[in-house]
């Protein structure tokens, strides 16, 4: 009796998997169709590397604030209602560039409010999602199945953009993939009512990460380190690199085809190195992920042309699922290690976002002050090294971790079911 509803609570979990993908998948697909050109929308607009910048300081201030703020109501409320506003949200965004129009670079705090709010909303409630649906020893394999989607979705989507708007010409194209991006959102909130309804989580602790700042032998001092460097690259990289493809080339059609051939390694990459990680991989696989695309920036200091990003992308994309696998494997191990950890989970998960959150925003204000004061190729490249470096950082504060478990006793399902089954107080802070 106790084998068989063992068996059917994995089918149970099984299926949460496949929904959250899939929820996942319209949503990252929605984005990759729309949010490369975004940044070329408003380029085009006004030929402004800092106005871009700010754009992005703007989301990454107001995603770290929801992600603080919403964490109550993801805790003692209701989290899939806080994935589907999520959802929402993105498609208020896309609604408002399609009516703002040329007028939209007039309004970027507003946009970059939109999107910040949208982004807190969504991944802090998915990554809660994320966590009571795997265990350890399937987390490895989703993050590939994730990485698998994401890697298609940024394979196709952008491509047949590129196609529309250089077919179309002018603001209609961009419009009609805006459009369609709004379409796509709406159904992922439709797919989202197949997702079952989770317990509420006890009561929501605002100061539980600064707490564990404060205490001297707590490891979340190491990984709030490790996320803020994470975050150093990914607050430039996130949008320079689509940028300098397009201000290369001047031609979506080949922003598209960029995308279409780096992705479509990513794919290949996360589906092979997703079906072969295993936590004893994490160190020296990590290490090897993390130097490759470090080294990847290199080409660069050579030329800044299609070819040079172009080998740039695949490297990056080729070696990308070793760094980021691992990392973010071990860090959600490291929040279910036992299951006084586990009912904090929504801290936790708030603790890493604003630690990846704080970096992001420093490495975009670092850009800004470049471009502002010295927007040469060399100062830009300069950068992207200094940065795009910040993955062997990263390493290098996890890798005595990453030899071990990320705790004494990881949950297996059937403890976890039962700790998701109960609605606990909140015990004191380990």
């Amino acid at each position: 009796m106790a084998e068989r509803t063992e068996r059917l609570d994995r089918g149970r979990d099984a299926r949460q998997e496949w929904l959250l993908l899939g929820v996942n998948g319209l949503f990252v697909g929605a984005n990759a169709l729309s949010s490369t050109f975004v940044n070329v929308y408003l380029w085009k607009l006004k030929n402004d590397l800092t106005m871009i910048g700010w754009f992005a300081v703007v989301h990454q201030i107001v995603m770290a604030l929801t992600f603080w703020l919403a964490g109550k109501w993801v805790k003692e409320g209701n989290k899939l209602g806080a994935l589907r506003l999520g959802i929402a949200v993105a498609a208020v965004f896309y609604a408002l560039v399609l009516l703002l129009g040329p007028q939209a670079v007039r309004y970027i705090p507003l946009l970059g409010c939109v999107q910040g709010i949208s982004s807190g909303l969504f991944w802090l409630a998915f990554n809660i999602f994320y966590f009571e649906a795997t265990a350890p020893d399937s987390r490895d394999r989703f993050n590939g199945r994730a990485g698998l989607l994401g890697s298609g979705s940024n394979m196709i989507a952008p491509w047949l953009s590129g196609i529309v708007i250089a077919r179309l010409g002018g603001t209609v194209g961009y419009r009609l993939i805006f459009a369609i991006s709004l379409g796509i959102f709406v159904a992922g909130v439709l797919l989202s009512f197949f997702l079952k309804r989770r317990p509420k989580l006890g009561r929501y602790d605002w100061s539980l990460g600064l707490r564990k700042l404060r205490e001297k032998n707590n490891p979340w001092r190491t990984v709030s380190l490790a996320m803020i460097a994470q975050g150093l690259r990914e607050g430039i990289f996130g949008f320079m690199v689509m940028l300098l493809v397009y201000i290369a080339t001047g031609s979506e059609l080949r922003l598209g085809n960029f995308s279409l051939i780096t992705s479509a390694v990513g794919l290949v990459s996360f589906w092979f190195i997703g079906r072969m990680y295993k936590p004893v991989y994490r160190k020296w696989g990590m290490f090897a992920g993390a130097l490759m695309i470090s080294l990847a920036v290199v080409p660069l200091f050579w030329k800044v042309d299609y070819f040079t990003l172009l080998v740039f992308g695949i490297a990056t994309s080729m070696f990308m699922p070793l760094y980021s696998i691992p990392v973010v494997s071990f860090v959600f191990d490291m929040i279910g290690r036992d299951k006084a950890s586990a009912e904090r989970r929504v801290e936790s998960v708030i603790f890493r976002e604003l630690g990846l959150n704080l970096g992001r925003f420093a490495g975009t204000i670092v850009f800004i002050a470049v471009v502002s004061y010295r927007p040469s190729p060399l100062a830009v490249n300069l950068l992207l090294l200094g940065f795009g470096s910040s993955p062997l950082l990263v390493w290098w504060l996890l890798r005595d971790k990453l030899e071990a478990p990320a705790g004494p006793s990881p949950l297996r399902r059937s403890e976890r079911a039962g700790l998701l089954s109960r609605r606990s107080r909140l015990p004191s802070p380990s």
